[in-house]
C-alpha cells in the first residue's frame, strides 16, 4: 500500500474457506477488538463489513485475506462496494510469517490472527486487490483450469501404472516416474505390451523416444528394454491392457501439452499484473522459475 492512504485504525485478517472465514480484528496497536466464524454469504458478509466500518470509526478498516481464488469473491465484491480496502497476504509470506509466532499447529485462528498481526505491523508491503480487476479474474480462471487438469492428470498416471503393473512391473519401474514425458507417451500408445515392445525392438523404442523427448531416449530405452527381456511370459488380460493403456497415453498427452499451454498463458498475465512480481510458485505447474503469485489458494 502507499503512503498516502489514509490512517488504518482497525486491521482484520480473515483465514478464508469455501463456507465460511475466521475473522480476527486488531487494532493498530494490536489490541483485539473481535473474532469469529462468518458464513460465506451477503448477509453475514455485509455485517462483517459493517462491524468493521464502525470499529474504525474516523479511520479506515483494511482486510486482509490470504487467498483470492473463488471462495473470496463474495468478500472481495462486498468490500469493494463499501470502499473498504482487502490486502492479500500471498501464501509464502503467510508461510514466513506464521513461522514467526509460537506454536506450529495451523488453525484458523491463529491464522487469522497472523493476517492481522503481520499487515498492521508490514502496511508498506501490503497489496490490495479488487473483484473487479478483470486481469485478477483471468488469472483466477486459468489457474484454477489448470487445478482441474492436475486432478486430471493424476488419476490418469495413477492408472496408468496401474495398468504397466498389471502387465509389465519391470515396464511401470522403468518408466512409471516419467509418464509426462511425450516420447514415453508415444511409446505406450504404439506398443502398449511387452509382446508388442520385444517384436519392436530396443532400436525403434528409442527411435520412437528420441522424437519427442530427445534427452530421453538414450537412458530410458535400455531401461524399457531390458524389462521387457526379463518377462518372458504374458500376464492375464493383457489384450484388454492393450486397449486400455493407449487411451489413457493419448489422455495423458492432450492434458499435459494443453497445461503447458496454460502456464504460458498464465505467466504472460502475471508479467503485466501488478501482483505479478511477488516470487512464489504455482503448485503443479512444471517451472518454479515464473513469478507466481495470486493464483495461490493458500
Amino acid at each position: 500500500m502507499t503512503g498516502d492512504q489514509p490512517q488504518i485504525g482497525v486491521f482484520v485478517g480473515v483465514d478464508m474457506g469455501k463456507e465460511r472465514h475466521w475473522t480476527q480484528a486488531l487494532t493498530a496497536n494490536g489490541e483485539t477488538l473481535f473474532e469469529g466464524s462468518v458464513d460465506n454469504d451477503p448477509a453475514a458478509v455485509e455485517q462483517l463489513l459493517d462491524r468493521t466500518v464502525a470499529a474504525a470509526g474516523e479511520h479506515r478498516a483494511l482486510l486482509v485475506v490470504d487467498m483470492i481464488s473463488s471462495g473470496a469473491v463474495m468478500l472481495l465484491t462486498a468490500a469493494e462496494q463499501r470502499g473498504a480496502p482487502v490486502a492479500y497476504v500471498t501464501g509464502l509470506r503467510m508461510r514466513r510469517a506464521s513461522q514467526i509466532y509460537d506454536g506450529a499447529a495451523k488453525t484458523d485462528p491463529k491464522d487469522a490472527w497472523v493476517l492481522a498481526d503481520y499487515a498492521r505491523r508490514n502496511l508498506d508491503r501490503l497489496h490490495v486487490v479488487q473483484a473487479t480487476d478483470g486481469q485478477l479474474a483471468r488469472i483466477r480462471a486459468l489457474n484454477g483450469h489448470d487445478e482441474d487438469l492436475a486432478a486430471d492428470q493424476t488419476r490418469i498416471i495413477n492408472r496408468l501404472r496401474d495398468a504397466l503393473l498389471s502387465t509389465c512391473p519391470g515396464l511401470e519401474r522403468a518408466i512409471g516416474n516419467r509418464l509426462t514425458s511425450p516420447g514415453i507417451l508415444d511409446v505406450l500408445r504404439k506398443y502398449p505390451t511387452i509382446g508388442q515392445l520385444r517384436k519392436a525392438g530396443r532400436a525403434r523404442i528409442r527411435n520412437l523416444i528420441h522424437k519427442r523427448s530427445p534427452r530421453l531416449s538414450d537412458k530410458v530405452a535400455p531401461l524399457i528394454w531390458e524389462a521387457v527381456k526379463s518377462q518372458p511370459i504374458e500376464l492375464p488380460a493383457t489384450e484388454a491392457w492393450a486397449q486400455i493403456i493407449p487411451n489413457h497415453a493419448e489422455a495423458l498427452d492432450r492434458i499435459v501439452s494443453y497445461r503447458k499451454q496454460l502456464e504460458k498463458a498464465l505467466g504472460e498475465e502475471l508479467r503485466t499484473h501488478p501482483l505479478g512480481q511477488v516470487p512464489v510458485t504455482i503448485p503443479g505447474f512444471a517451472t518454479s522459475t515464473t513469478t507466481q503469485t495470486l493464483t495461490e489458494t493458500g
